[in-house]
């Protein structure tokens, strides 16, 4: 009903806006708390001074990023704002201007040129995920390998665990500062935010209730306060002990375009960023497409991706222009609003307008924060993200791809996060070559003893072919065709020959091969060697342009290598090449009256059916019977070939059968009385005997004994055709 009401443009309800304002109040809890984690997350270590600057950052961004997405969404009751691993990885980048600028000039102001590059860097992300949307190449992430994906969000989690242990004492977690942490008073900050963490898992992370972990972080900071008094410390010995956070005096709020500061910024660093640039745009975009798509699945609900990617990246740009981070929608805050009632972009705009007033109340706030509170917090995110993907992964991943996956992170942590995305592509290939190679690339073999053309001849015919098919061998191919898989298939086909000495004529089926690069053509050239030196005929069907020029550039193709455009011709003409080798009568004119006396068996019965029968000659072409006319006669095929087609769906007929001479049609319509359900044209110019439905009745009146035979015969060509038939049946199911 809300939903109609959207719809058709009413006002909502004052009872849906009330939803909509206490599902965005209680989301905004984990803004606000999200909010001020990852300002300490960002701005920690040296930036510490410039706080201030970044609780005004962070909420600036929650604002713009909660309204624009919840007015423009595809989910009207999406809540956005900075990411666990968006924040992560703005605080890398932080740092790293942080440690360029101190090399190139100690004495340089550092915060204007940390907020330009933030705002750089998300404007620049704004645009990448605009123009994602508008091409719909945010679907192209998808294709990513899924241990470098992995991977990238298991090193993300990884950061986040150091960047918690950063705010929880203050100081990096390092070889050269591990003499810091024996101090008893660090020891204890460290266990205390450890617990916290364990308690978000034993409970809110068991249970997934929307309203759970607001609770528990309030719940913390209470107890936490509590334990302080009951051990007798006042706030101000809290945090003067480093338990609480020290408040900067007011939140400053600067905008990051000033003459000087961008007249000062040393622009060459940005090409030193680039990869840590590309982190953050590639971190943003995927966890845009993961956060949505977890979403939908949470709410049932489907979102349009383009549209997010496009709203995420306006929003964007908002927030880098007025010297915000970059952010996207978020799972929890959306589901927490979603179960709270809110249904609307109100939910979100209170969002928004709550995060505005924190500029005023962080300070205070945050002075009452104890840090082991939100670093147990952000303990929590990171211990979830690499237990999802180091060790839930490992129950879906290979041994091959579990391995690629922590060699993708140490190589991460240790040396950046480009080289951890084209070392992993460049792992993932190669792990994907080594499996593509596994894969079969023969979906079937055959030879012309089990497998034949559509073409039904003469028993003498079928006869030399069931003696002599092995002398056709085939091979239907499929997939991809890479240095791999067609060094495989070269094995198999010097051992199909070995095999088969008999082999005459090598067809190649491509019909099923999406491709073939050079290193697959110089196999085929090795297969082409191999067959020369046995005298077999090579015949490929079914070549596409691409896959015949590079199997020209081999010289695999040349003037000695047949190429016909579908199987059942090659089959054909293989069949008919033997034929005329081991039968001797290619040029030999048909007879009728041996065709009958074989059939029939005496000299009576031949000569009173070619009575029965009226001569018929037709040339290429010609329309012999039509499908639905009524079956009033059959065929006996003296010489020639005539081809059975059925129309297809654009109207247009196709040949599904051919039959040559000494065969028949239309014997079961003959003998069933139904409409012709094929119709048969002739495919080169023949002769042919019609037995009209008036005589065939004649003869069972007159002559029983011929009737009966005739009958018989009519049994044996449907037989031999269902067994011909099945065995087809049964080489397409290998």
């Amino acid at each position: 009903m809300e939903y109609e009401l959207r719809k058709v443009g009413a006002r909502p309800p004052l009872r849906v806006l009330l939803k909509d304002v206490l599902g965005g109040s209680a989301a905004s809890v984990l803004t606000v708390t999200f909010g001020l984690s990852y300002s300490l997350l960002i701005f920690g270590g040296p930036l510490s001074p410039y706080l201030s600057y970044g609780v005004a950052a962070t909420f600036i961004t929650s604002a713009i990023l909660a309204a624009v997405i919840a007015v423009g969404s595809s989910l009207p009751f999406a809540v956005s704002g900075p990411d666990s691993s968006t924040a992560a990885m703005t605080g890398i980048l932080a740092s790293s201007v942080v440690e360029r600028l101190v090399v190139a000039d100690p004495s340089a102001p550092v915060l204007p040129a940390v907020l330009i590059t933030l705002a750089v860097t998300t404007i620049l992300t704004g645009i990448v995920l605009c123009c994602f949307g508008m091409t719909r190449m945010g679907r192209a992430i998808r294709y990513v390998p899924y241990p470098v994906v992995g991977g990238f969000l298991a090193a993300t989690g990884c950061l986040i665990l150091l960047g918690a242990v950063r705010v929880i004492t203050g100081h990096p977690l390092q070889f050269e500062t591990l003499g810091r942490f024996e101090d008893t008073l660090t020891l204890s900050k460290l266990g205390a935010a450890c617990a916290m963490a364990l308690v978000l898992y034993m409970t809110w992370h068991r249970s997934r209730s929307p309203f759970g972990l607001p609770v528990l972080l309030i719940g913390g900071v209470v107890a936490a306060h509590l334990l302080f008094w009951l051990a007798g410390l006042s706030p101000a010995d809290a945090q003067a002990a480093g338990w609480t956070f020290e408040p900067p005096p007011s939140v400053t709020f600067m905008l990051p375009w000033s003459v000087e500061g961008l007249s000062r910024y040393p622009w060459k660093i940005l090409a030193e960023l680039s990869g840590n640039l590309i982190a953050v745009i590639f971190v943003t975009a995927s966890t845009t497409l993961f956060n949505t798509t977890g979403v939908e699945v949470a709410t049932n609900r489907e979102a349009n991706l383009e549209r997010e990617l496009n709203v995420t990246g306006i929003a964007n740009m908002l927030s880098g222009a007025f010297g915000g981070y970059t952010g996207c929608i978020s799972i929890s805050r959306t589901v927490l609003n979603y179960n709270g009632g809110g249904t609307g972009p109100l939910a979100g705009l209170t969002v928004a307008a709550i995060s505005l007033l924190m500029l005023i109340f962080a300070p205070a706030l945050l002075g009452y924060m104890p840090k082991f509170v939100l670093g147990g917090l952000l303990i929590y995110l990171g211990a979830d993200a690499l237990h999802k993907w180091i060790v839930q992964s490992r129950l879906r991943l290979s041994l091959t791809d579990y391995l690629s996956l922590l060699a993708i992170v140490v190589i991460i942590v240790e040396w950046g996060f480009i080289a951890g995305i084209l070392i992993g592509v460049v792992i993932g290939c190669a792990t994907f070559a080594l499996s593509a190679s596994r894969i079969d690339s023969i979906k079937f073999s055959f030879d012309g003893s089990e497998y034949r053309s559509s073409l039904d001849r003469s028993r003498e015919q079928l006869s030399v072919l069931a003696a002599h098919g092995g002398a056709i061998q085939g091979l239907n191919l499929q997939s991809y065709l890479f240095f791999g898989s067609a060094n495989r298939l070269y094995q198999h086909v010097k051992a199909l020959l070995a095999r088969h000495p008999e082999c005459r004529f090598l067809v190649f089926d491509f019909k099923l091969v999406t491709g073939i690069d050079s290193s697959a053509a110089y196999s085929f050239a090795q297969i082409k060697r191999a067959a020369s030196e046995r005298g077999i005929k090579l015949v490929l069907v079914h070549l596409q342009a691409a896959t015949e020029k590079a199997l020209r550039s081999s010289e695999f193709v040349s003037r000695d290598v047949s190429i016909m455009p579908e199987l059942d011709h090659a089959l054909e003409w293989c069949e008919n090449e033997i034929i005329a080798q081991h039968e001797g009568r290619g040029d030999e004119e048909a007879s009728l009256r041996d065709w009958f006396l074989r059939i029939l068996g005496t000299e009576e019965d031949a000569a009173e059916l070619i009575h029965r029968c009226e001569r018929l000659e037709v040339t290429a072409g010609d329309v012999i019977v039509r499908a639905g006319d009524a079956a009033d006669s059959m065929h006996f095929i003296l010489d020639g070939r005539v081809g059975v087609m059925i129309p297809t769906a654009d109207g247009e007929l196709t040949r599904v059968r051919s039959l040559g001479r000494y065969t028949t049609i239309g014997e079961m319509g003959l003998v069933a009385k139904t409409p012709r359900n094929a119709t048969i044209q002739a495919e080169v110019d023949s002769v042919l005997y019609i037995l009209s439905a008036s005589q065939f009745e004649a003869i069972k009146t007159e002559n029983p004994v011929l009737s009966q035979k005739l009958l018989t015969f009519f049994v044996l060509v449907i037989a031999e055709r269902l067994t011909f038939a099945n065995r087809l049946i049964g080489v397409l199911r290998r």
